[in-house]
């Protein structure tokens, strides 16, 4: 019975000290499963390591994260100082410039830990959201494995040291500029010039999506003077003995942009002016760096990210479900609430798996880059670049659609600013969805490379070696499919045919990285 009550005693007590005390590890038995089974012998030291973070971001930053969410803590520009000075200062709460610090300072890159470790403290970290740490975290292991592998010079080694180990405990923070006003994921359309000037580079034009852009040092493309070659560079914000003068590296951030999501987080268009750039790697593989290395990184940290974000917000509304009454009785005992728990946890569990799964062949992978003059290897090498795709577009997909579903089960509360992270978390797998290619210039990646391999990769053979799990049956039928889409030949067809295979080949991609993600959680059993 209801009765009237003026001093309605209603509250969330319950629910609140159960989530204040969550802890984003130990808490969840799924997540150390799937751990323990694809890190293998470094499970020990990976567990123990995720333990010990887990008590920094279950709490600690997970306050700083809620805290520099606020409206009023946004980010700003000052563009000159009180005496006229152009220092373009990007302004951020002190909140921030604390858990970036802490963050950083467990050395996520460093050879001293196993990778594992490094992938399960990121999990967790990004179950915070972006708070203006998920995009410089992802963008510092681009810059780390690119200058791991093309650093030469005194400067370059200098910045890797300071990125990957630290120098006097304070360590560098990397992002990387690529996209510009007319091109967007068509990297070969740059126009930034890169100009010879002496024994030193400098880099003229304009950047147009420049997120972090508080970083150190940056990865930039560029264009050598004169020629159509996109080359790749790493940008210092500021010169030895320049950041604490505010005098930055030939360049100017003209505005910081508002976006729906990561708001936390600055995204700028930047002009060049002359900035000294360090060339890194042959200037005639640009391209082929910044995707195989910096962006690959990326969007195996966005699948990643994709399944924190699942995570969190399943967790807290099952929690809520069970908090939560309606007509006399708990709305998680509701069969459609049910059903929707069930399906997004597995959603979240599938994703998390499958996120595991993918980054054991990434590193099995590297680990036999030895034997890359087999044509084993060249088909382990194709099968991990498109599973990354695949897995850029699923996950981010899947996880928007999993955390809006997350938000109906609290109700009105579910789009309430300050009840829960939920929204946040909501903007942000938005932006996920668009960052490092959208969904469309993937899927377009995808069907080129495999239509190009087709010749020595056959279409039956990728299938059957991408889900060697599944049954027979669904691996038969993928591979007729697959067969069937390539035949078309291109999906630029400006023709009806090619739309409808255009709709058939988006849904097929889809489709087939859920069965493997399938296939790798009942690996994990």
């Amino acid at each position: 019975m209801s009765f009237p009550n003026q001093h309605n005693p209603y509250n969330f007590n319950a629910f609140l000290e159960w989530r204040n005390q969550v802890n984003f590890y130990t808490d969840d038995a799924f997540l150390q499963k799937v751990l323990k089974h694809f890190s293998e012998d470094a499970w020990e030291e990976s567990d123990s390591e995720a333990r010990n973070i887990s008590e920094k971001v279950s709490y600690r930053w997970r306050d700083f994260a809620n805290a520099i969410a606020a409206p009023e803590k946004r980010p700003y520009m000052m563009h000159y100082d009180g005496h006229h000075n152009r220092i373009d200062r990007i302004v951020r709460p002190h909140e921030v410039e604390i858990m970036e610090k802490e963050v950083f300072g467990e050395k996520l890159f460093s050879d001293d830990f196993s990778p594992w470790v490094k992938l399960i403290k990121m999990m967790l970290i990004y179950q915070n959201g972006e708070s203006c740490i998920a995009c410089p975290v992802t963008c510092t292991e681009g810059l780390v494995k690119l200058l791991n592998e093309f650093a030469e010079t005194l400067e370059t080694k200098h910045i890797l040291q300071h990125c990957k180990e630290g120098i006097d405990g304070d360590f560098g923070i990397g992002a990387q500029y690529i996209s510009e006003i007319q091109g967007g994921s068509d990297i070969p359309a740059n126009m930034l010039e890169a100009v010879k000037d002496g024994d030193i580079w400098r880099l003229y034009g304009s950047k147009f999506f420049c997120s972090a852009t508080h970083a150190d040092y940056v990865v930039v493309t560029a264009k050598p003077k004169n020629t159509e070659t996109v080359a790749l560079f790493v940008v210092p914000s500021w010169l030895p003995g320049n950041k604490e003068k505010e005098i930055r590296n030939g360049y100017t951030i003209d505005r910081i942009k508002e976006k729906m999501g990561t708001k936390e987080l600055t995204t700028g268009e930047l002009t060049f002016h002359g900035a000294i750039a360090y060339p890194v790697g042959p200037m005639n593989k640009g391209l082929s760096n910044v995707v195989a290395i910096v962006l690959t990184y990326s969007r195996l940290t966005v699948g990643l990210s994709a399944a924190a974000y699942m995570s969190r917000a399943v967790r807290e509304a099952q929690k809520y479900s069970e908090f939560r009454e309606a007509f006399g009785t708990a709305i998680g005992k509701f069969p459609l609430v049910k059903m929707q728990l069930r399906e997004m946890e597995l959603f979240r569990r599938r994703t998390t798996a499958g996120a595991f799964k993918l980054y054991h062949e990434f590193l099995d992978m590297k680990e036999k880059v030895d034997q890359n003059d087999s044509l084993e290897y060249q088909k382990k090498k194709l099968r991990v670049r498109e599973l990354v795709m695949l897995q850029k577009i699923t996950a981010t997909w899947d996880s928007t659609d999993v955390i809006r579903k997350a938000m109906s089960i609290f109700g009105g509360h579910g789009v309430m600013e300050d009840f829960s992270a939920l929204p946040r978390l909501y903007r942000d797998s938005a932006i996920n969805e668009q960052w490092e290619g959208p969904r469309n210039v993937l899927l377009t990646q995808i069907y080129r490379d495999l239509r190009k391999a087709s010749s020595w990769y056959k279409p039956k053979d990728f299938i059957y070696d991408l889900i060697p799990g599944a049954s027979s049956s669904i691996k038969e039928h993928y591979s007729l499919e697959l067969a069937q889409y390539l035949s078309h030949g291109s999906l630029l067809k400006p023709d009806e045919a090619t739309i409808e295979i255009c709709q058939k080949w988006d849904e097929f991609c889809h489709r087939l990285f859920h069965t493997y993600q399938d296939c790798a959680l009942a690996e994990v059993g």
